[in-house]
């Protein structure tokens, strides 16, 4: 048997890697990127239907995500949208703070509004815990990411206390 020298790390088998921080806020960025575009929708809906102190609240969710998002680029130093890695792809069609888009229905009722963006940073913050549990530099910004989506749906359960609920069966 061959004697080998002493063991060096090699970056591309360790779960830190920069390889692997990269991965993950590429996928976060994505996130947020989808978030944005999805609570700018429901705003916008939102105001069609003369609603418009809550499409604030989706326009003020809208800007909280772009700021993220903004932040998440800034930190990686990358200058425009990173490439996806595979490896993370979605259980879905899209990202789990994304609502689908066949949530925005006519005539939607600023409740039923807030309990699908309740649902979305709920999802989120679900899925950073679930990250949080991997190598610590990912779970250091995953469960930074989790407590913001928790921040996040506070600010929903509250405005689902302002706003009355509908009778069953309307919107």
């Amino acid at each position: 048997m061959k004697k080998r020298g002493p063991r060096t790390k090699r970056a591309e088998t360790r779960p830190d890697t920069a390889d692997a921080y990269a991965a993950f806020m590429s996928r976060a960025y994505t996130m947020e990127l989808e978030a944005t575009e999805r609570y700018t929708q429901f705003a916008t809906r939102l105001e069609a239907q003369d609603n418009d102190e809550v499409a604030m609240l989706f326009r003020k969710l809208a800007q909280i995500e772009a700021l993220h998002a903004k932040r998440i680029l800034a930190e990686m130093g990358w200058p425009s949208v990173p490439a996806l890695v595979p490896a993370f792809a979605w259980e879905g069609s899209e990202g789990p703070e994304t609502a689908p888009l066949d949530a925005l229905r006519p005539q939607m009722q600023p409740y039923h509004a807030l309990e699908i963006a309740l649902r979305c940073e709920l999802q989120a913050q679900k899925y950073f815990e679930n990250i949080a549990s991997g190598a610590a530099r990912v779970r250091a910004a995953a469960e930074e990411m989790a407590a913001e989506e928790r921040e996040h749906a506070e600010l929903i359960r509250e405005w689902l206390q302002r706003v009355r609920r509908p009778a069953s069966g309307s919107g």
